[in-house]
């Protein structure tokens, strides 16, 4: 089901109930939390979880879409003020902290993103575009992907989950990945 879909206005009720409690439980238990959890939260039976989201990922895509949607919005608004390698290095940050809402995302983040809900797409152009951006300035490597930085995202989102200050860590993180480890 595309997110352009009209529903029925019961149907619509269970979506909206079903996301409502994916936030719920997906805060509290994190993002492998039982989908059941979230059916029974939700007051629907699972096949009505399912029939609306077929996959744990489309769940989480959905569940995030909102939070996705503002952080491109105000990615392309940062990087037009910082230019496009301090946008970039800006957007994995965020990206990196706006994921760790939900405890164990990392491992479902490159899946997410591809869901065609509008928060993961606006999220996927604005990475794409700053990537572009620092290309064509020379200022990144041409064979570096989009596909590439969410591994990226990922690596240092699994580095920093259990980290004791992962605000610092993934700061850290995505300095080391963008400025290199070397003294020039």
């Amino acid at each position: 089901m595309t997110h352009e879909t009209t529903l029925r206005a019961d149907a619509q009720r269970n979506r909206e109930r079903i996301l409502a409690a994916a936030e719920e439980v997906f805060l509290v238990k994190g993002a492998s939390a039982s989908l059941d959890d979230v059916a029974k939260c939700a007051g629907v039976g699972i096949g009505t979880l399912y029939r609306r989201f077929p996959t744990r990922e489309d769940l989480l895509a959905a569940a995030y879409s909102a939070r996705f949607l503002t952080f491109a919005e105000n990615s392309r608004a940062r990087a037009t003020e910082l230019g496009p390698l301090s946008g970039l290095q800006a957007y994995l940050e965020e990206l990196v902290h706006l994921t760790t809402v939900y405890r164990g995302l990392a491992s479902s983040l490159g899946t997410v993103l591809q869901i065609g809900t509008p928060g993961c797409l606006a999220t996927s152009a604005e990475g794409r575009r700053l990537l572009d951006q620092t290309q064509r300035l020379g200022a990144i490597r041409p064979d570096f992907t989009f596909d590439d930085l969410v591994c990226i995202a990922t690596a240092i989102l699994l580095c920093a989950e259990n980290d004791i200050s992962p605000k610092t860590r993934i700061s850290h993180l995505v300095n080391l990945f963008v400025n290199g480890a070397v003294v020039r």
